[in-house]
């Protein structure tokens, strides 16, 4: 008996580890960000700005381009690669009216009959005393309300970190992918390791016991593909992963954009009802 529980205990330790590892490789300073990803694998992209209410917001990124020659809108949230960039980008933690710039380019984008095309990226939606202000978690609802309403296809990507409604408000799609060195959450390992044994250095089991990793998450049926990486990450070769990801959009693309939109809505309102079976 005691064995078995020297192996047990032997094997979480690797499941904490493994899933840490995944953690710091989403966080990666090198990682590819949606305007990486933006200028390698679309063409002619024109940015969008503004919310036409309150300001622009500079962590997420939305506008119209071709993808392989399809008229898309694209959007996803923008970090930074250096100090003055990240203060700028807000850490890629959007405001409210962040979520609404991109809600205005999804409901032009169903005007002009283009498939939405979008990359998550953050550790969460800005919770600061201003974004409650003026509606964070009004504009995250409505975002998640009228995406699985939109009639033409919607391709979601996790690019890096996926925290919590940060990330669901441009995360309702027909096909989810997910980089394999990715993370999705409803919280950050340190988040919930400081809730749960009031001690940010349980992140590592934290992270294990989140089931964040593209693994558990394909296995949950919460993601429709993992899109392989390099073997030790994607900021190890950017053109690698672009070239990946770009096969597996187009697929998914594809899969979505020859059904009618009554089809379309139809399963992505199964595949919304199925989550959690």
């Amino acid at each position: 008996m005691v064995v078995q529980n020297s192996i047990n205990e032997d094997e979480s330790d690797i499941a904490f580890s493994k899933a840490i590892e995944r953690v710091k490789l989403a966080r990666h300073a090198d990682r590819p960000y949606t305007s990486d990803f933006i200028s390698k694998l679309f063409t002619e992209f024109i940015e969008l700005r503004g919310d036409r209410r309150f300001a622009d917001d500079p962590a997420l990124i939305c506008g119209f381009a071709h993808f392989h020659n399809i008229p898309v809108a694209v959007m996803g949230h923008q970090k930074g690669r250096d100090t003055k960039q990240r203060r700028f980008r807000n850490f890629g933690m959007p405001k409210p009216e962040g979520y609404r710039k991109a809600l205005r380019v999804m409901k032009l984008a169903e005007k002009y009959d283009r498939p939405i095309i979008t990359f998550i990226d953050t550790p969460g939606a800005y919770p600061g005393i201003d974004a409650e202000e003026r509606g964070q978690a009004e504009a995250i609802a409505r975002n998640l309300f009228v995406m699985s309403r939109l009639r033409v296809p919607i391709i979601v990507t996790i690019i890096g970190e996926g925290g919590s409604g940060g990330a669901l408000a441009i995360g309702v799609g027909d096909q989810i992918l997910m980089l394999e060195n990715s993370i999705y959450s409803v919280i950050t390992p340190e988040g919930c390791a400081a809730i749960l044994w009031k001690d940010a250095g349980q992140a590592s089991h934290a992270a294990e016991s989140l089931r964040l990793t593209a693994e558990d998450l394909f296995k949950l049926k919460i993601i429709d593909k993992i899109v392989v990486e390099p073997k030790t990450g994607a900021h190890t070769s950017p053109e690698e992963t672009a070239r990946s990801l770009d096969e597996s959009i187009l697929l998914s693309l594809n899969q979505s954009r020859y059904l009618s939109s009554v089809e379309r809505l139809t399963k992505r309102y199964e595949k919304l009802r199925m989550l959690g079976y």
